[in-house]
């Protein structure tokens, strides 16, 4: 497994992550350990999650995720070999603290909530979900100004953030769902007033979502801010499984109406032009998408996900997959002819 550093930590992550979102709604917590058992042993030893989790988003089972990964770290008894990291949400979810928000006071509220669910001390990654501002994200292209916006500033935000890392409760920060202008201004911030300087962005990156390149890439490569890549099977589409209109039985777009980002007409053609490229050269749908996330210059961590031991021990294997030029110059041809159909 190879690893990477996060940002200007000395943290070093291994280069897939073990996604966790489907923990306490897909996933029982029996198989939540056996999923960590068999990454950690594979050697991964990243592990994302996030206070909001699992998903779809219920006041039922939020924290849920937390809790079966704070029950295996207990039941482990070996905590600081592993590279936990966990997310606060921002506004809309009012099942979370009466309605999120990024403030002081709420950060640091969340940020407790999440060690105690996770029978720890501390987190080695703490990450803003999305932005407490409006903005484009989760698929929003266009940017539209509102004058009349409340939101909390990015400076109170990461000066909380430094207030837990004074405090131990947290090692590294980052930012997820964020645009090239709120990664610069947080390093701006950082920077001009002393507070932690964000090490990660996690946003969506996979063959049908390529925006992060516009931008982020750069800013990653020059700033040593990585991409933690989510969604990098554009929620199981690249795999193939959906095409024809398929809905097998327990698979996510089968079970959850919302989940329906990366499956217009223009994503559903692409992704079929994406499989067969795979096939044609002998690899598997699945893996070829993951290799590609995993072949970038400008990742961090690729973090996947999987309800089945069947799907977890494919993904693991994309680690070792290189790809040749034939094959990555196929991709590049449709990703001209069709970029970025699923933002």
């Amino acid at each position: 497994m190879q690893t990477r550093p996060l940002g200007t930590t000395g943290i070093e992550v291994s280069r897939l992550c073990l996604g966790t979102m489907t923990f306490g709604e897909q996933n029982s917590e029996a198989e939540a350990h056996e999923q960590l058992d068999r990454a950690v042993a594979f050697g991964i030893n990243f592990i994302d999650t996030a206070e909001m989790y699992p998903v779809p988003p219920k006041a039922e089972t939020q924290g849920r995720t937390e809790a079966y990964i704070g029950s295996w770290l207990k039941q482990r008894g070996s905590r600081d070999d592993v590279i936990i990291a966990t997310k606060a949400a921002g506004p809309g979810l009012d099942h979370i603290r009466g309605g999120p928000r990024l403030s002081r006071e709420q950060l640091h509220r969340a940020v407790d909530a999440s060690l105690e669910r996770l029978q720890t001390d501390y987190v080695d990654l703490y990450q803003l979900h999305w932005p407490d501002r409006k903005t484009n994200f989760f698929g929003r292209l266009g940017y539209e100004h509102d004058e009349e916006e409340q939101s909390t500033d990015l400076e109170e935000s990461l000066s909380a953030l430094k207030e837990l890392v004074d405090a131990g409760k947290v090692r590294a920060i980052g930012l997820s769902n964020e645009t090239p202008w709120g990664v610069m201004r947080a390093l701006q911030l950082a920077e001009t007033l002393g507070l932690p300087r964000v090490a990660s962005v996690q946003n969506p990156y996979n063959l049908l979502n390529r925006t992060f390149e516009v931008g982020l890439a750069e800013i990653a490569h020059r700033e040593q801010v990585g991409l933690l890549a989510y969604s990098p099977l554009a929620f199981g589409v690249l795999s193939g499984k959906y095409l024809g209109g398929a809905r097998p039985e327990g698979a996510r777009l089968t079970l959850y109406e919302r989940f329906q980002r990366y499956t217009n007409p223009e994503a559903e053609a692409a992704a079929a032009e994406y499989v067969q490229i795979a096939r044609d050269a002998g690899l598997d749908p699945a893996q070829m998408a993951l290799a590609y996330v995993n072949s970038r210059p400008f990742l961090t961590s690729n973090i996947i996900g999987a309800t089945s031991m069947e799907q977890l021990e494919s993904n693991l294997e994309s680690e070792g997959l290189r790809l040749d030029s034939e094959v990555l110059e196929a991709i590049e041809a449709v990703h001209r002819r069709q970029p970025n159909p699923a933002p």
